[in-house]
């Protein structure tokens, strides 16, 4: 019998392998599994990504794009359409969708999700720049019905930045963990340095840009004894590859180092790592981070505003050392890959990062009965 519920439109624009657009497609299948129906409403759309969406999403592309450009088309479809609901995936989406409810004329709720440290991200900038940054915000964001954090660290920075009470936000946990995740960790991993027998990988994972803090990483693990055997695998691309390639090749790391680039399939090599790091400046709620502890995969990770501190219990399930210290990262990778946390204690530590209740929250924060 076909759904005839109003859609919920999500509004996104797909342009990469990034971790928003994962995210968005595990919300999305977890929204269809409520049985809710939903209108991918996207500016850009490409990115591996696209191709895991159900066949039951109603793609409908805007034909720019720019989010500056994308206030009118959107218009039209709120006005054609009627969705139950609008959730709009990022800062630039959400303002655009302020401009076409307006534009439409229509009452249709609006939400946002969030998943970035603003201040945090905007640290090096100008204080021109901050305030061309931060002033479209205190304009906007107070026409946004309500706003969705990734984390507590998101929330508490987003109410002070758009000066908007704390009731405004809530946080919901990304939708990490999916029926999938095991399966596709169990699936062979390609790569010769993670086959049975072969001495111990790290690894790392993400754009290869400044955020990441890759240099701080490769600096740590030149620091590890080499006796030890390890090695260092970094996934993901970026434009940041060229410089830190050059920095593998003067730290003498080039027989020990690995870029891997983007795989399809990431959960096969974070599976079978030792441990994982995370090296950020800055993060929301990092995926990456949850995808290896619900994988049991022993986790270090900087203190970065704000997503880790709130993962790793202030270090109770993993060392929380401060960014871009060289030194403190290499001791807590040597520590924990020495006295490694039981893999059952880490799943247990992000048990709330399923695609199921982060679903089922998304719907209640929207107004959207099941």
């Amino acid at each position: 019998m076909p759904n005839t519920k109003p859609p919920i439109a999500v509004f996104a624009s797909f342009s990469g392998a990034g971790g928003v657009e994962r995210m968005l497609v595990n919300l999305i299948r977890g929204v269809l599994d409520l049985g809710q129906p939903v209108d991918l409403v996207l500016m850009r759309a490409s990115g591996p990504h696209l191709a895991r969406l159900p066949a039951e999403v109603n793609r409908i592309e805007l034909g720019t794009r720019h989010s500056a450009l994308a206030a009118p088309p959107l218009a039209r479809y709120l006005r054609r359409r009627r969705p139950a609901a609008l959730l709009a995936a990022k800062d630039r989406a959400g303002r655009a969708a302020v401009l076409a409810r307006a534009l439409a004329g229509t009452q249709t709720r609006l939400v946002m999700r969030l998943g970035t440290h603003l201040s945090a991200a905007m640290a090096e900038r100008s204080g021109a720049e901050r305030w061309l940054r931060y002033t479209p915000i205190r304009l906007l964001y107070p026409r946004i019905d309500h706003i969705v954090a990734v984390s507590e660290g998101v929330a508490q920075d987003t109410a002070r930045i758009a000066r908007l009470p704390s009731a405004r936000i809530s946080v919901i946990r990304n939708p990490v963990i999916t029926p999938e995740l095991n399966r596709l960790a169990a699936e062979p991993c390609p790569h010769p340095w993670l086959a049975p027998g072969e001495p111990p990988v790290i690894l790392g994972a993400g754009r290869l840009q400044r955020q990441k803090d890759f240099p701080t990483l490769l600096r740590a693990f030149a620091r590890l004894p080499r006796a030890a055997g390890y090695r260092l695998g970094i996934l993901g691309e970026g434009g940041g590859r060229s410089k830190l390639e050059t920095m593998i090749s003067e730290l003498g790391l080039s027989d020990r180092v690995a870029l891997l680039g983007f795989q399809d399939n990431p959960y096969a090599y974070l599976a079978r790592a030792r441990l994982f790091v995370l090296s950020s400046a800055w993060e929301g709620s990092p995926n990456v981070l949850t995808e290896a502890m619900a994988l049991g995969v022993p986790v270090v990770s900087t203190d970065c505003p704000s997503g880790p501190f709130e993962l790793l219990d202030g270090g109770r399930y993993g060392p929380l050392v401060p960014v871009g210290d060289v030194d403190a990262l290499a001791d807590a990778m040597q520590r924990t890959l020495e006295h490694p946390l039981p893999p059952d204690a880490l799943r247990c530590a992000v048990c709330e990062y399923t695609q199921e209740r982060s679903a089922e929250r998304y719907l209640e924060v929207l107004g959207v009965s099941r």
